[in-house]
């Protein structure tokens, strides 16, 4: 336990001793079209939820806006050196002052950790424990090996490899099914049922066609029917959340040309995103679908698609949509707003985030939340729904989920760790602040380095009471 009021001798150096060399600039204001959704939403897969399941809003606004997207991409243990949020530099070596020697360091830990992992994963049955551990680090960005750990992570995949080739099949066949049943218009449908009743085709009758007479569709197949379990009714229901996921969906990650584009492989790469959103939604009612999951669910699939096996490759849609259930399943509670006041809805989250940092650092604390009056609301809200996918580039996002995915407990406990060093890492300038700045400043997070926010996140586990 931390003494209140003090600041943790591991963070008594010059990183949070250095004063501001001068205000920081204001941020560009956020663009009017701002498609990025305060929130996002998540349930557990279940195909036979229950229709009075909590209903969710579609948008949830938090005041002020979210701000513009971070175009920047490179990778964060390229370099030892790395700049603080005053715009010093700093170097990482253990105080050799040697930083080819400290690059050369982390390239031979790097290697030494993906031949770990290599390793770890030519087991017959592999050790979840130790492949937590190992991921934790973070892990490689080539070699397909993200790919294979966060299936495993997120328990898509079995420890024991000889159950894999039968358990993929299973899901990816079921996927499919998911599709055909949940893709298909209602006339589809309907020539489908029409199909399935005809007669032998020689026979000269209208029903050996296929074909129904004016009098005989019966009221819940008629396109005008208003019953509740007209298939045409719940066709139209769906066409405006089909519409805002498409729009979402376009609007995903414009800088990366993955996402966005004319070109066919982007095209196909946004159908797959669609598809797991749609069925996302139409087997979840409760919950359907809220913007900013698209924003969850790019990552995944990206990593997935990526993997240099062409057979994983060819199946990223089917393996990201069950991996894209499990990681919701422990969020669902934060986007039922029935449950915003309880004990497991955001707001109670919220709160556990705060505590954490007055656990840690109480004089960070009462500037915010007591002097300046900056309500964690403003900008947690969206650290936390979004799984922080909105404050960093996207390969950052990427080593920090590997942190957030290794977590034996599920992601969110870990999460609320780096937001909270997030908060300790900036503590000079939010000291310095008053609430405009403060709020601009944790609305647009600065550039920092990803290692060293794990590592004080990582210190925060050992300390925390909560």
């Amino acid at each position: 336990m931390v003494k209140k009021g003090a600041v943790p001798d591991w963070l008594n150096n010059s990183l949070w001793s250095t004063p501001p060399s001068s205000p920081p600039p204001p941020p560009s204001p956020p663009p009017e079209d701002d498609h990025r959704a305060t929130t996002s939403s998540a349930a557990s897969y279940s195909p036979t939820a229950p229709a009075d399941s909590p209903k969710v809003a579609a948008i949830r606004p938090v005041e002020p806006p979210p701000p513009p997207k971070k175009v920047e991409i490179r990778d964060p243990l390229s370099s030892s050196t790395t700049s603080d949020n005053n715009g010093n530099n700093y170097n990482y070596n253990n105080g050799n002052g040697n930083g080819s020697s400290s690059t050369s360091s982390v390239a031979a830990e790097d290697i030494a950790r993906q031949a770990q992992l290599s390793q770890e994963l030519s087991r017959k049955v592999i050790n979840i424990g130790e492949l937590r551990r190992l991921a934790s680090q973070s892990l490689p960005d080539g070699d397909g090996i993200r790919s294979t750990v966060w299936k495993l992570l997120l328990g898509y995949l079995p420890s024991e490899k000889a159950l894999w080739s039968s358990e993929l099949a299973k899901k990816r066949s079921q996927y499919n099914h998911f599709k055909e049943e949940l893709l298909m218009n209602p006339s589809e449908i309907t020539r489908k049922m029409d199909n399935s009743t005809t007669v032998e085709y020689d026979e000269p009758t209208t029903a050996s066609k296929g074909l129904l007479s004016r009098s005989e569709i019966p009221h819940d197949e008629h396109p005008l029917s208003l019953g509740k379990t007209s298939i045409w009714n719940k066709f139209f229901q769906d066409t405006e959340i089909i519409e805002q996921i498409d729009r979402d969906v376009k609007r995903t990650h414009p800088d990366m040309d993955f996402f966005s584009g004319d070109t066919p492989f982007a095209k196909s790469n946004q159908e797959a995103l669609k598809s797991i959103l749609i069925v996302f939604a139409k087997l979840n009612p409760g919950i359907r679908y809220v913007q900013g999951m698209n924003e969850i669910l790019a990552p995944l699939f990206y990593v997935f698609r990526n993997d240099p096996s062409e057979e994983f490759a060819s199946f990223a849609e089917a393996d990201t949509f069950f991996c894209f259930v499990e990681l919701l399943s422990g969020f669902r509670d934060h986007f039922c707003q029935q449950l915003d006041n309880s004990v497991v809805g955001i707001r109670s989250t919220i709160t556990k985030l705060s505590q954490l940092l007055k656990e840690h650092d109480e004089e960070l604390w009462r500037h915010l939340e007591v002097t300046t009056k900056v309500n964690p609301q403003f900008y947690a809200f969206r650290w936390i729904t979004l799984l922080l996918t909105q404050e960093f580039n996207f390969v950052e996002s990427l080593h920090i989920w590997d942190t957030l995915l290794s977590d034996p407990e599920g992601p969110l406990e870990t999460l609320l760790r780096v937001c909270c060093a997030m908060l300790i890492l900036v503590r000079r300038r939010l000291l310095a602040g008053d609430f405009t700045s403060n709020l601009k400043l944790l609305q647009h997070y600065p550039s920092t380095n990803i290692s060293h926010l794990l590592y004080v996140a990582n210190k925060l586990s050992a300390r925390t009471t909560l």
